[in-house]
């Protein structure tokens, strides 16, 4: 049998910024018995997260569901949208944008990558007056989609949605807009309908606190009446039969059943009025970055995310000082302190590392995790202007959540 933990004693803590860690109760629900996709329990089933995941994306809309990583929901959103050489205007915001961009150029698509140069481009959300501009230039509307990443897990950064949805608008131009939420969606404030969007993309592994294999196509209207002429080949990820079948709560290939349990489990958590339903999701990712900045700050550190207006809540990227290899560190941190931490990636590959704080979290987690990175900086020879592990209790104490307890017995 294989060894899958090799940690000795106590938990490790996984902060990464996903997968992120799975909470007991969805693991529950995911260990129930596989039922008949075709019977009438999961038909109840599939209702049930179909409306639930509505829910989370704030949209009256179909989300469609596929038993995918966040990478296929990316090519669903652009093989049913668009046609081979159609134009694509997409945003550098980081490594995943980047990704995004490689997949449509394989696809076929014209793509044209817009941003600021260098590693700076990567330490800020989009500019959405760029997107204004270069589309008001498109006099012919050769543009046939704009592409954004709402929350950048690279680098650290989110992007304003709505500014890009007002920037389209003000250009008068007909350009879809698709945005990845993957590490954005329950996590951090997303409002499908209301910003404009017409497709969303996102994956179950991070605020909606899953294992990876379920993403999702939040769809609006326009988005549905282009799929109607759009050439780009697709079998499997076309969107016309799942949204006939999800009808009546199936589909017309064989779902993830068990992560559906644990997606409709999933959903209950995040919707619960008690813990102030999503806005009391969002308060405390805002809270626990609040915390975990204020220690980065105290080391006396950059922030990979140079604007405070779009330093994510889901996760913080910590720059290493001229000289110091992050990755060395991080792996000093995993060795000594059995704690995990997100690599740079890209253009930022070995500069920085990254704190995830999202999903089945709490102070204390974050506090042991602060803790092992500064243990670990300490170790390393990085020369520290202060406690960061003081600074995040001065915050995290002087900062509570008033939140519904059990009275114990």
């Amino acid at each position: 049998m294989l060894t899958l933990d090799y940690h000795p004693t106590g938990r490790h803590f996984l902060q990464i910024p996903g997968p992120s860690p799975v909470p007991d109760r969805i693991l529950r629900a995911m260990s129930l018995p596989t039922i008949d996709h075709r019977g009438p329990e999961f038909g109840a089933l599939g209702l049930r997260v179909l409306k639930g995941i509505q829910q989370i994306f704030q949209t009256k809309h179909p989300v469609v569901i596929y038993p995918a990583s966040g990478t296929g929901a990316w090519e669903a959103a652009l093989a049913n949208t668009l046609s081979p050489g159609d134009h694509v205007l997409m945003y550098e915001t980081g490594h995943f944008a980047t990704l995004w961009q490689k997949m449509a150029t394989r696809l076929g698509l014209k793509t044209e990558f817009l941003g600021l140069p260098g590693l700076e481009g990567w330490r800020r959300g989009v500019q959405a007056h760029l997107i204004e501009e270069r589309l008001k230039n498109d006099k012919e509307h050769s543009i046939k989609a704009v592409c954004v990443v709402h929350n950048e897990t690279s680098t650290g950064a989110t992007s304003n949605i709505l500014a890009v949805r007002k920037a389209i608008d003000a250009a008068k131009h007909p350009a879809l807009l698709l945005v990845d939420s993957i590490s954005g969606l329950a996590s951090a404030e997303y409002k499908h309908d209301e910003w404009g969007v017409d497709v969303t993309v996102s994956g179950s592994q991070k605020g909606l606190m899953l294992p990876p294999g379920i993403s999702f196509n939040a769809l609006s209207p326009k988005a549905i009446e282009a799929s109607k002429g759009a050439k780009l080949p697709k079998a499997f990820w076309a969107w016309d039969e799942i949204i006939e079948m999800n009808k009546t709560g199936y589909w017309p290939y064989t779902p993830n059943t068990n992560l559906l349990y644990g997606l409709a489990e999933a959903c209950d958590m995040l919707l619960d009025p008690t813990f102030g339903g999503l806005e009391g999701t969002f308060a405390r990712h805002k809270r626990w970055a609040e915390g975990v900045r204020g220690a980065v700050k105290a080391w006396g550190l950059e922030i990979q995310c140079l604007e405070t207006a779009s330093q994510s809540p889901v996760l913080t990227g910590v720059m290493m000082p001229e000289g110091v290899d992050a990755d060395a560190v991080r792996k000093l941190i995993y060795e000594r302190f059995d704690c995990s931490l997100g690599t740079g990636l890209g253009k930022a590959k070995g500069r920085m590392f990254r704190i995830g704080h999202l999903g089945d979290c709490n102070d204390l987690t974050l506090m042991a995790a602060l803790s092992g990175c500064e243990m670990g900086l300490k170790l390393s020879g990085v020369k520290l202007a202060g406690s960061g592990v003081a600074a995040a209790m001065d915050y995290f104490a002087g900062h509570p959540v008033q939140l519904p307890m059990k009275k114990a017995a």
